[in-house]
């Protein structure tokens, strides 16, 4: 199955959840990041239901608090 994550095509070999991405794709902190598929955001409560398929088009979005 083809994916972009981030802007990069990658190949996994079945299908996977949300959670199971952020771990196969060793995200630090996964509590911190919010999850674009098709340009859609993903809750994080279904994360877990959530199934990736072939050609989606996922952005892992990091938001850093700040300022001056």
């Amino acid at each position: 199955m083809n994916i972009k994550i981030n802007g990069e095509n990658r190949e996994i070999e079945k299908e996977i959840t949300i959670t199971e991405l952020l771990v196969l794709e060793k995200v630090k902190m996964p509590e911190t990041v919010s999850v674009q598929v098709n340009d859609e955001f993903i809750d994080q409560d279904s994360y877990e239901n959530t199934k990736i398929k072939d050609g989606d088009d996922i952005n892992f979005l990091y938001f850093m608090g700040g300022g001056a």
